[in-house]
């Protein structure tokens, strides 16, 4: 009885050693919404439990001193705990920390900085796809073969995978906004220059090609994660849903206004020049407006201090991440799908109707764009339509199915697949009909878009989501979109000349992309064994662990 005595006064005795400390932490006032969080005390009897927890109290010998055995226990715990990867800090802040990282924003400036980080994700798709939508043209005015062709996609995603995990690693650790400007105006000069190499360094274009992946590579791995750190819950997936729904509506408008500049100008290196022009205001707009917020604000931890590991333990907890790693195969094997039939489906609907003999064959540029035109319409309606549905659908499902998410990813890819083999197949026969079945396979495709985002927000901490990200387009451009626009080249310049040989050959190569979209929906069926598992792992890690002064940090 008198050890329960002794041990229960050694413990207030604690709880008011914390009371001290506590009430010495100054309360800044940063002229913003929120500044540093306020702890809170737990009652005496909530101390009692934890103090048993960590310093053995309920199995202490009798034979000893109390308060000695817990002056040791308690030493012990603070030296040998220490917070892990997406824990709260474990000791009191020695230095003022900067404003990045107490600060948090109006929910006006949050909508604010999504509405920029939307505009520039607009334009980054737009270049992406507007050399897709004069391809033909290009290709007569440099006298260059599909599969040359094809390297102008190719090493453009190539500089991209080797860039995005060295964004990714400055973007878990630096200021994103300075990340990001610097990226993109490297992404504006060198898109600006690449309009004005002449026919003879098409080399050149393709090095210029390469370089502007630089913008697009800071951009693509760090914007999500801004968005992830301003908003949580439904409102997150809503913002999401908000941003990724201009990869196909950037994408569909790269096709037309691509065609319609190069069509009214009647030189496709006009449509190159539009976009370091649009860029340079998202430049402009996201040095003002875009600012860079706390780390894990969104999930409750936005004013503590935030641990960083190394690159490799980043490295090794994300491929112990069943769910990240199945779903980035399940993206790998989307961005394989689109960027084959993205690049190339122009120039195939267009070969279509010459072997149908609707249009006679380009033989001297300026050549006809239009099916450019029609399937940047196609994709940007599509695209509008599918994000939505996919986002509404996640909403609605996802309290009532934990795994709706991966599921949803799945019943896009596999449902998509049979849409576009009908597409290929009906091609040579019915250009109408393969444009219904190319607009629902793209709807069921552009399900997945701000769902795929998601996923990666909510099992991934927030301090690595930079990482996660970099690594998740690394290895989905390596082994997908990379290869894939020049994958679908070698049948096409083996040995046919004549029109319907040309198409032919194109339309072979297209069908390996159904069987892809069925494998990637295999992948995403197997990330929904793993989800409910590693979002509850997520959000363990990011609500905080104990620290090392033998206390629980409980925030207001």
């Amino acid at each position: 009885m008198s050890l329960l005595v002794r041990g229960f006064m050694s413990t207030l005795r604690v709880q008011s050693a914390i009371h001290i400390v506590i009430s010495t932490v100054p309360y800044m006032n940063l002229g913003v919404d929120t500044v540093w969080p306020t702890p809170q005390i737990v009652s005496p009897s909530s101390y009692v439990t934890f103090l048993v927890q960590i310093s053995g109290l309920g199995a202490m010998e009798t034979n000893g001193s109390v308060m000695d055995e817990e002056k040791t226990r308690l030493s012990s715990v603070s030296n040998e705990t220490s917070t892990r990867y997406g824990s709260i800090a474990d000791s009191l802040p020695t230095d003022e920390p900067s404003t990045a990282e107490t600060t948090v924003l109006s929910s006006r400036r949050s909508y604010i900085t999504v509405a920029v980080l939307c505009y520039v994700n607009l334009i980054n798709y737009m270049d992406r796809y507007t050399i897709a939508g004069v391809l033909l043209s290009i290709q007569k005015f440099f006298d260059i073969t599909d599969s040359t062709s094809g390297l102008l996609q190719t090493v453009f995603i190539c500089s991209f995978i080797i860039l995005a995990p060295i964004f990714g690693y400055l973007g878990d650790r630096y200021n994103r906004k300075f990340i990001m400007i610097g990226g993109l105006s490297v992404w504006v000069v060198m898109t600006l220059s690449s309009s004005f190499v002449t026919e003879s360094y098409f080399w050149l274009l393709v090095l210029l090609r390469a370089l502007v992946g630089t913008g697009e590579a800071s951009y693509s791995t760090i914007a999500p994660t801004i968005i992830g750190d301003l908003f949580s819950g439904a409102k997150r997936t809503v913002m999401i849903s908000a941003f990724y729904i201009f990869i196909p509506v950037g994408s569909g408008l790269g096709y037309i206004i691509g065609s319609s500049v190069a069509n009214a100008t009647g030189d496709w290196r006009w449509a190159l020049r539009l976009n370091p022009i649009l860029g340079s205001l998202g430049l402009f707009l996201l040095a003002v407006f875009c600012p860079n917020p706390p780390r894990g604000a969104s999930d409750g931890h936005g004013g503590s201090t935030i641990e960083h590991t190394s690159y490799l333990e980043d490295v090794k907890y994300l491929l112990k991440n069943k769910s990240f790693v199945w779903s980035s195969l399940g993206v790998t094997a989307m961005a394989f799908l689109t960027g084959a039939l993205a690049f190339w489906t122009p120039i195939f609907l267009s070969r279509a109707q010459v072997a149908q003999g609707i249009q006679p064959p380009c033989n001297t540029e300026p050549c006809d764009t239009s099916d450019s035109y029609i399937f940047g319409v196609v994709t940007v309606m599509t695209g509008i339509l599918g994000v939505s549905l996919g986002s509404t659908i996640s909403r609605k499902l996802r309290d009532r199915v934990p795994n709706a998410d991966p599921l949803i990813c799945a019943v896009g890819m596999l449902g998509s697949a049979p849409c576009f083999f009908a597409a290929i197949v009906l091609a040579s026969t019915s250009i109408p009909a393969t444009y219904v079945f190319i607009g629902i396979g793209e709807t069921l495709l552009s399900l997945n878009w701000a769902v795929l985002a998601d996923i990666l927000l909510y099992v991934v901490v927030p301090t690595r989501r930079a990482t996660a990200e970099a690594l998740q387009i690394m290895v989905c451009h390596l082994l997908g979109d990379a290869g894939s626009p020049y994958l679908q080249t070698p049948v096409t310049t083996a040995s046919f000349l004549a029109p319907i040989g040309l198409f032919r050959s194109l339309e072979y190569s297209f069908l390996l992309c159904p069987f892809v979209g069925v494998l990637g929906g295999l992948f995403f069926l197997m990330t929904a064994l793993y989800i409910t598992k590693d979002r509850k792992n997520a959000e363990l890690l990011t609500a905080g662990t104990i620290g090392t002064y033998g206390f629980i940090w409980v925030y207001g």
